[in-house]
């Protein structure tokens, strides 16, 4: 496999979000409700699949594997992480799935169309094109955009997470103002 090195350093950034998380989580005294536990756990969760994606093609290419099994093999599993794995760890951590349906639902809507067309979407069609071998010669060039896109998701958890605290934001309140001469105004 020719481009090791690049994978080894996507690896190592990915393992900063790690230790983010884990210096969050330090620092903050240590999570002290449910919010605060499933942020921080969406943070190293994210971070710790992006290095496991990374350096799976440097571990399995170790074996004498041709090109396409490589990616294959590694879009089969970078599939598997995200959705098994990740449906495990929701149903393990409840706190997880509260924390999206907390938002508002016009909130989360906005969020989750934006995420879906801008990284989800794109991250899931690079590993479809590979898993459909419609391009053989950009199988490597569309599983490292699939795994920067898994980044992306990880970088903007760990922005949200420092912002927010990992709680819901309120509702924006709205007020309703009188018609003038309604009774109770001036």
């Amino acid at each position: 496999m020719q481009d090791t090195e690049l994978f080894l350093s996507l690896a190592e950034i990915a393992g900063v979000f790690v230790g983010f998380g884990a210096l969050i989580a330090i620092r903050s005294g240590g999570a002290t409700d449910a919010w605060g536990v499933a942020g921080i756990g969406l943070v190293v969760w994210g971070g710790i699949q992006a290095v496991a994606l990374a350096l799976a093609p440097v571990a399995i290419s170790r074996f004498e594997v041709p090109d396409h099994a490589l990616w294959v093999s590694c879009s089969l599993l970078f599939l598997a992480l995200f959705w098994v794995v990740g449906e495990l760890v929701d149903r393990a951590f409840p706190e997880r799935m509260a924390m999206r349906m907390a938002w508002p639902l016009k909130a989360r809507w906005r969020l989750e169309l934006v995420f879906a067309l801008l990284v989800t979407i794109p991250m899931h069609l690079a590993l479809v094109l590979i898993l459909l071998g419609v391009s053989p010669d950009l199988e490597a060039a569309l599983y490292f955009a699939a795994l920067v896109l898994l980044l992306v998701m990880v970088m903007f958890e760990l922005l949200w997470l420092v912002v927010t605290g990992g709680r819901p934001q309120p509702a924006e309140e709205t007020t309703v103002e009188a018609e003038p001469g309604a009774p109770g105004t001036p």
